[in-house]
């Protein structure tokens, strides 16, 4: 399996995004659990085009691949307009950021670029671009190992924990956020049982974290949405550990579709409430969730599954992709820089002053 970074810790074998010589290979997440199969990226456009279709998604892994989308980018002005690629190159950079709303990392990894183009000297652009988008690349696994040390040492052994999503090697660079959490608490046999949201309407937790957790020989048993309040209420699981998409000023975190509602479920019965994001993913730009704007995807997603329509034909549906889980709901949040317990808007100012 291609790789950029060495692997180093148990249960890290995934590398979903590689730099391979001259183009992005990523491994096309739509076609798992039934087929593990790689794609090759030599324009930037097509980049854009990947992330819009969720041949990669989470919220690190598409900054990272579009770090590298403007990579080739680069490799293509520079070609084609020489002296005048600053300029030309704009409407990639522009398209590369927009392929998906919600997700800050996107713009934070394109901006990143934007501003190494303004500093870069004369002559080829793509060694220094590529030399920072492997480092971008680099310091998400990196981070997320951090992650996974500091969330574990808040889960008391032997419990059980549910994820929603996927927020783990797939989502990232690698190792992942919250997979990356429970990794690092199963090896350290904290963690008795992992429980994984099948997650409607794309089933990422049915297809993508089942399939990480089964490739890497954990145990994970997948459960309906529906059924993750009398989980709880059975007493089954401690901690809810969930991803982010972006984390505002105040301690709100936007996250996939049912987020919320687990959040709203574990409050109710005691469990703990966990979000692991790496510091690029928190926007102090802005002020609070309901800012954050939320993508609505096509309602055949809903109305359908796996290809087939399990809806009248005449029916509609309404097809947000993300929600937001208020600061009130969120016991902690952990990053590669530390952990926020309670976050409140003054908390997370704090954490961004010390």
């Amino acid at each position: 399996m291609p790789e950029t970074a060495t692997t180093s810790r148990p249960y890290d074998q995934i590398r979903p995004i590689a730099w391979e010589q001259d183009h992005l290979r990523l491994i096309d997440q739509r076609r798992l659990p039934a087929e593990l199969l790689y794609r090759d990226y030599h324009r930037a456009a097509d980049v854009a085009q990947a992330i819009s279709d969720m041949v990669v998604r989470g919220a690190p892994a598409i900054g990272i691949s579009a770090a590298y989308g403007v990579v080739l980018a680069a490799r293509q002005h520079f070609q084609t307009a020489q002296g005048n690629w600053r300029q030309t190159i704009q409407g990639d950079l522009d398209h590369l950021a927009q392929a998906r709303p919600t997700a800050v990392n996107l713009r934070w990894a394109v901006e990143r670029m934007r501003n190494c183009i303004t500093q870069l000297p004369e002559g080829d652009p793509v060694p220094a671009l590529l030399a920072l988008a492997e480092e971008i690349h680099a310091a998400d696994i990196e981070a997320n190992y951090r992650m996974g040390d500091l969330g574990a040492a808040l889960i008391e052994t032997g419990s059980g924990v549910l994820t929603h999503c996927n927020a783990g090697a797939l989502a990232t660079g690698g190792y992942g956020t919250a997979l990356g959490v429970i990794r690092a608490a199963f090896g350290q046999g904290r963690i008795g049982a992992i429980y994984a949201d099948e997650t409607r309407p794309w089933l990422q937790g049915a297809r993508l974290t089942a399939w990480e957790l089964a490739h890497e020989g954990l145990p994970a048993t997948v459960i309906a949405d529906s059924a993750a309040a009398h989980l709880m209420k059975t007493g089954q699981v401690q901690w809810v550990i969930v991803g982010a998409d972006r984390i505002t000023a105040n301690g709100d975190a936007a996250n996939k579709i049912g987020t919320y509602s687990l959040a709203v479920n574990a409050r109710y019965h005691g469990v703990k409430f966990m979000v692991a994001a790496p510091v690029s993913t928190i926007d102090m730009a802005m002020a609070s969730g309901d800012l954050v704007p939320i993508e609505t995807r096509s309602a055949s997603e809903v109305l359908g599954c796996g290809g087939n329509n399990v809806a009248p034909a005449d029916a509609v549906a309404w097809n947000p992709a993300f929600d937001v889980t208020p600061a009130a709901l969120i016991d902690v949040i952990v990053t590669e820089k530390g952990v926020i317990t309670q976050p409140t808007t003054e908390k997370m100012a704090q954490f961004f002053t010390d």
